[in-house]
């Protein structure tokens, strides 16, 4: 359950108790006449105490004590935990008692004997009372409403709508630049326990949905880069605010993303040093900022569904190192003088044309094949680089 409310403005709500609730064994089995009582009836005790119960037949029954026993959820319990209490009342004693297997409570049921036909039965609920709820935070997605999280062990919220474990939506209309105290308080049978209470503004905890449009493309042929766009989170594009991003990626192969904060907010981003050949999975949120001219920050959003790309793969031959750029222009000259030299000894007048030198290249690769092959022959030990 929680609580909430303005300050200076209205007391804080009546805090009714939400009791969990109970039913029987025996609910909806209507019987002419009460053949039995037990006593206590319903009771709720603590995880570790211990329950003395009788059960009383009526003076005229044809039944005696000696013709009972007891059963705790379906289960005969041991004849030793019983005493007679006089003729027609049969007491048993449960020592160290667990929690209630069932949020309902356990039932305690006393039957006859013959034919094991049920007398009487009662609730058996043994817990503990709530823990104190802790570390409340809080959200807002349209500046209407409010949706609240807790932890502790009780879970529902029954004043509000709950909006999954631990969280309550509050679907009324808050006033804007209004402080209000927020506060949980759980309840059981045991009792009830209250949160600290929370004070807070409902445009300093706005939040929005993921950026939309997420679209991860190459970048022309650089194989380490990735290009990044997307569109502002369309819930909020009514209220004046500004917005931060954040982008997150990792690669195909591994769990673990890699943040990129210092985004801003643009709407587009370049991840750069990346492997040639990878497949890249990015998502990005967004954290709405200087609404209304708030100067706090708002709640990061949920991260946008991931989006793949693949980096281009790089057009080197592995195991062949390029040159060195002090290297490269002398090898471009050897290239030309060998090919030049190809050319007047396969004919003087042919004309110079791209075509010509990619003749060139293939029979300088047949010869580079030709020599490695009679290297092999002649020294089989010899190691060439792939």
């Amino acid at each position: 359950m929680m609580g909430g409310r303005s300050t200076g403005r209205a007391p804080p709500p009546r805090r009714p108790s939400a009791w969990f609730p109970v039913t029987s064994l025996l609910a909806g089995r209507e019987l002419p006449e009460d053949p039995a009582v037990i006593l206590p009836q319903d009771p709720t005790l603590r995880i570790g105490s211990s329950l003395t119960a009788n059960c009383s037949v009526a003076a005229d029954s044809s039944l005696r004590a000696e013709d009972l026993y007891w059963t705790l959820n379906g289960r005969r319990l041991p004849s030793q935990t019983y005493k007679v209490l006089s003729a027609n009342t049969l007491g048993v004693t449960i020592s160290n008692l667990n929690g209630s297997q069932q949020q309902s409570g356990d039932n305690l049921v006393c039957h006859s004997k013959e034919g094991g036909g049920i007398l009487a039965g009662s609730c058996l609920y043994v817990g503990l009372p709530p823990e104190k709820p802790t570390n409340i935070s809080c959200w807002s997605k349209n500046l209407k409403d409010l949706t609240c999280r807790w932890y502790g062990r009780d879970n529902v919220c029954r004043e509000y709508h709950t909006a999954g474990p631990y969280t309550c939506h509050i679907p009324k209309d808050l006033a804007l630049f209004t402080p209000y105290e927020i506060w949980v308080v759980a309840t059981n049978r045991l009792g009830e326990s209250t949160s600290d209470v929370v004070m807070l503004d409902i445009v300093d905890v706005v939040t929005t949905d993921p950026p939309s449009n997420v679209h991860v493309n190459r970048v022309g042929d650089l194989e380490d880069q990735l290009s990044v766009r997307w569109s502002a989170p369309p819930a909020l594009k009514d209220f004046l605010f500004q917005a931060k991003y954040q982008i997150q990626y990792r690669v195909e192969d591994s769990t673990e993303w890699k943040v990129v904060d210092n985004v801003g907010n643009q709407t587009s981003c370049r991840l750069a040093g990346l492997r040639p050949g990878t497949v890249y999975f990015v998502q990005v949120r967004c954290n709405p900022f200087g609404i209304y001219g708030s100067k706090k920050a708002g709640i990061w959003s949920e991260w946008s569904n991931p989006t793949a790309a693949s980096t281009p793969r790089n057009g080197r031959v592995p195991g062949v190192c390029e040159p060195k750029s002090g290297e490269h222009n002398n090898t471009l000259r050897r290239e030309l003088k060998q090919f030049f030299g190809w050319m007047r000894k396969h004919g003087s007048c042919a004309s110079l044309s791209i075509k010509m030198y990619d003749q060139w290249r293939v029979s300088l690769q047949k010869s580079h094949k030709t020599r490695n092959q009679v290297g092999k022959e002649n020294n089989p030990l010899s190691v060439h680089p792939p």
